[in-house]
């Protein structure tokens, strides 16, 4: 992430200056609908300094590879957000132990009892690059394949593959399944 702070040099001449401040009074003059009054100049010059100084904060602690002495998310600390810190919630991660599932040892207890399409695709494309890549064919190859896709899938259709698939669930327990378990 890079961050860039213009200054205005010294050199520029006061004409420069006084046409810059007129374009930059234009361009940040907010559009208000009729009928609704206006703040005075006083609160946004107020806001406006207020994000200057976060963004030469935040220049400095970016250029000196701190962000607040280590402590919390760096993607908080580098956002430059005007709300209050008791506004803004933040939530700890739960974290749980993996374990697996004790029960009969052939039985499928967590999804379905077939291999879902996800399944089949992430089999079929690991086998794939492994095929590609030089690994021996677990089957004789038939007359017809020409790539590798088409032989891991034939593979997979034979039940060749020596391939167990993981199913957690969300709570941490999880279930390993050969594909031979598998229709």
């Amino acid at each position: 992430m890079f961050l860039v702070l213009k200054e205005s040099s010294n050199k520029q001449s006061s004409t420069n200056k006084e046409t810059s401040k007129k374009k930059q009074k234009s361009s940040s003059s907010p559009t208000v609908p009729r009928g609704k009054k206006t703040s005075s100049l006083g609160t946004t010059r107020a806001a406006d300094t207020s994000r200057k100084k976060a963004a030469k904060v935040l220049a400095k602690s970016v250029e000196s590879g701190t962000t607040g002495g280590g402590k919390g998310n760096s993607m908080q600390e580098l956002s430059l957000s005007t709300r209050p810190k008791d506004e803004v919630v933040t939530y700890d991660e739960f974290d749980f132990q993996l374990r697996e599932i004790s029960g009969s040892p052939t039985e499928v207890m967590i999804g379905p009892h077939s291999l879902t399409r996800f399944e089949k695709a992430r089999i079929t494309g690991a086998r794939s690059l492994q095929l590609s890549l030089g690994a021996p064919s677990l089957i004789a190859i038939p007359g017809g394949i020409k790539d590798s896709i088409s032989l891991a899938i034939a593979e997979l259709e034979v039940r060749a593959l020596p391939i167990s698939i993981r199913r957690l669930l969300p709570n941490g327990l999880y279930q390993d399944i050969p594909i031979d378990w598998l229709r």
